[in-house]
């Protein structure tokens, strides 16, 4: 099935290509996708585009799309990291078909294929070292060497590859290669590594194999075997391709053919994408773990509170091109205000607290007043907050002396009060150090709820109770990395990590309502931002609140 681009939006090349082939009734007309990853390690948001993209591709099609480990390499590779990236997929809001698959599930079959290739003179078992092989090959300028073991027999070829399965030679002693051409413009082609020796226990297989196959060769066989009709991988692999297709002409027998098509990269700018680098930040302390709130993984940017709707909108936003692009962060950004500012209700928080104190209202006296939930939503309500004669406001909605276009609090100033009353400023208690400690006011009990027609008042801020308002903690993140300073350091190659990405706050208040807000729950702080419950270190009764993102930017889509 064709499904007809919404009105105004072009197809991108991707679907172009699969469109062509459904009109021409390759493979059937079906579309079928698979979400390939290593399980060594946390996938982050570049991972969360690719998935967004394969499984919309194959529901955009009415297709199917796999979830198939590429689990080849069992001493990097643990069942943690299984566990975890299931739970991103369905997190992100996906199903793949069927059960998880993994390469693994295919070893004997690529095993069985692999012999297959020594007998038909197209695969040979090499005595080199590593060193030797990389140097055999020569450079892109000048063609490669033959191994000195090339040419053996197929009768000693396939008996040396049944004992290296079963365990008779060291790790790393020998390799089986597929026999192609060592003069290939394309150095993948020069005779490349099929199996190698790892004696490491697997995390599925066990000790049953002591050979495991290279992901060339294992690749576009699981495709096929799966039955996929597009291997979408990022544009690195696109050298990877014709031995992708070499490997699947020597070993399919059907009309049905698997096609690999590479789209570019997305890279996002002060961000740290490499695993390698990911794994630096945890193992230096940097971060807490993988799902530190500043980490750019999948299940950290859902403990900081990013919200699912918001990453899929990102992935379509930055779409899929031929050519490698930087993204910037703020588009991200970007989308979670988006989706939050139609969903997540608002209320008041004070994060850096001063207490107000009303002269004129009555002692003991406690009002409720009804505050919109959230102006977005028509159907989000009211609620009431408690208002008495001591308040707390933020500290920088005051200044003693104030600029001209001060338009909060400040002596002889008026100020609204988010749902409730006009006060005044007579006066301010201060500490021996100078610091303002308590301010005194004055309210007028005709301009409840905003009623406060003729009066010229600009400045509306936002208020918790000192007597019903609860402390808590909150904590503000920045980028991990320092901005300024760019990503690396160029002289040792260190990661310029930003000292000022956490801020914790312990004495902040917020309306008591919020003390039984569920882990990973999102709120708009009022003038502040959005905010989530910490889904770890969150307690029944003592949430903790991470800032997701602030309320304004200074980014604008672009047209």
């Amino acid at each position: 099935m064709i499904v007809e681009p919404e009105e105004g939006k072009t197809l991108n090349f991707i679907e172009q290509i699969i469109e062509e082939e459904i009109a021409a009734g390759k493979n059937g007309g079906k579309v079928h996708t698979r979400f390939p990853p290593e399980p060594n390690g946390y996938l982050h948001i570049g991972h969360a585009t690719s998935i967004c993209l394969n499984f919309g591709l194959a529901a955009k099609y009415n297709g199917a799309c796999n979830l198939r480990f590429d689990d080849t390499n069992p001493s990097k590779e643990d069942v943690e990291f299984t566990d975890a990236i299931q739970e991103d997929i369905k997190w992100l809001g996906f199903q793949w078909d069927g059960p998880v698959r993994y390469a693994s599930d295919y070893f004997q079959q690529l095993y069985d294929w692999a012999e297959q290739m020594i007998l038909e003179g197209k695969a040979y078992v090499d005595d080199q070292t590593a060193e030797e092989i990389s140097a055999g090959r020569k450079t892109i300028t000048e063609p490669g060497v033959n191994s000195p073991y090339r040419d053996r027999s197929v009768e000693e070829n396939l008996d040396l590859f049944r004992r290296m399965k079963n365990g008779e030679f060291p790790e790393g002693s020998r390799v089986l290669r597929a026999k192609i051409d060592m003069a290939a413009a394309n150095m993948l082609m020069r005779d490349p590594i099929m199996y190698r020796i790892i004696y490491c226990s697997h995390h599925r297989t066990g000790d049953r194999w002591c050979i495991y196959p290279m992901y060339d060769f294992t690749h576009g066989q699981s495709d096929y075997l799966e039955g996929i009709t597009h291997s979408i991988c990022t544009l690195e692999f696109e050298i990877h391709r014709p031995l992708y297709n070499w490997f699947l002409d020597q070993l399919t027998t059907t009309e049905y053919r698997p096609r690999q098509i590479e789209f570019a990269r997305r890279n996002l700018n002060y961000t740290v994408m490499s695993k390698r680098r990911l794994l630096e930040l945890v193992q230096k302390k940097y971060v807490s773990g993988w799902d530190d709130p500043r980490m750019p993984t999948i299940c950290g940017l859902r403990r900081r509170g990013y919200t699912p709707e918001s990453i899929r909108m990102f992935a379509e936003k930055v779409g899929v091109a031929r050519r490698e692009i930087v993204v910037d962060m703020a588009l991200l950004e970007y989308c979670v205000r988006e989706h939050l500012n139609k969903t997540a209700p608002r209320v008041m928080a004070v994060l850096d607290p001063v207490k107000v104190v009303i002269d004129n209202y009555p002692e003991g006296e406690t009002e409720y007043m009804e505050i919109e939930n959230n102006p977005e939503d028509v159907n989000a309500g009211v609620r009431k907050v408690a208002f008495a004669r001591e308040l707390f406001i933020e500290r920088d909605d005051f200044m003693e002396d104030a600029p001209k276009k001060f338009f909060r609090l400040t002596p002889g100033q008026e100020v609204r009060l988010k749902g409730a009353y006009i006060i005044k400023c007579t006066g301010v208690d201060k500490d021996a150090g100078g610091n303002i400690t308590l301010i005194h006011c004055t309210y007028d009990p005709e301009t409840r709820g905003g009623n406060f027609e003729g009066r010229k008042v600009k400045g509306t801020i936002h208020w918790v109770s000192a007597s019903e308002g609860k402390q808590v903690q909150v904590r503000l993140y920045e980028n991990i990395v320092d901005e300024e300073k760019g990503v690396y350091n160029e002289e040792d190659g260190s990661i310029n990590v930003n000292p000022h990405s956490l801020t914790v706050i312990d004495n902040c208040y917020v309306e008591p309502e919020l003390m039984n807000a569920a882990k990973e729950e999102k709120f708009q702080f009022v003038r502040n931002g959005y905010f989530c419950v910490d889904i770890k270190d969150s307690e029944a009764g003592k949430p903790v609140f991470n800032r997701i993102v602030s309320l304004k930017s200074s980014f604008k889509l672009p047209k």
